[in-house]
């Protein structure tokens, strides 16, 4: 081992060979790094490939908001509203849990990741219909004639934005 490391150290210099020792020594570390614990879906498969999803989901959610939003075109294959239906987590009592417990369907992930879900700052995070805090402010919402906006008069409580 001494003498493959002096080998190292005179062609590559130190700091190359001391980035490949770090690297090996410490592949085992990285190795049995546990992934998060996804729950599965309620349907037989989800609306799109599961590696698609993991990748793209935001993008999905982003253009689907466009949609009903500014062009008043509102569907359910990728609305928030029916990935939270099909995703539901359950505790103990039967009872769907929200974005405030470690264990819901999104914060599995974005927890993992440390990624921030701003979504339920506006959106319901459990089936059901929304309570009055979570649907305040829709009445400013005007129709747009660049946009093509429906109008907050036109959404029904319960409704995906």
């Amino acid at each position: 081992m001494a003498t493959r490391l002096s080998a190292l150290l005179q062609r590559y210099g130190l700091l190359a060979s001391l980035t490949i020792l770090l690297s090996v020594m410490s592949a085992p570390v990285f190795a049995g790094a546990p992934l998060p614990d996804i729950p599965k879906g309620k349907g037989d498969k989800c609306v799109e490939d599961t590696q698609f999803m993991r990748e793209s989901h935001m993008d999905l959610l982003l253009h689907q908001r466009d949609d009903t939003l500014r062009r008043g075109i509102r569907t359910k294959k990728h609305s928030l509203k029916e990935c939270l239906a099909c995703h539901v987590v359950k505790d103990s009592n039967n009872q769907a849990i929200s974005a405030a417990n470690p264990k819901h369907f999104c914060r599995a992930c974005h927890d993992y990741a440390s990624v921030n879900i701003d979504c339920f700052d506006c959106h319901a995070s459990k089936p059901g219909k929304k309570s009055a805090s979570t649907s305040t402010g829709l009445g400013s919402i005007k129709p747009d004639s660049e946009f093509g906006l429906v109008g907050a008069d036109s959404l029904k409580v319960g409704d995906a934005l």
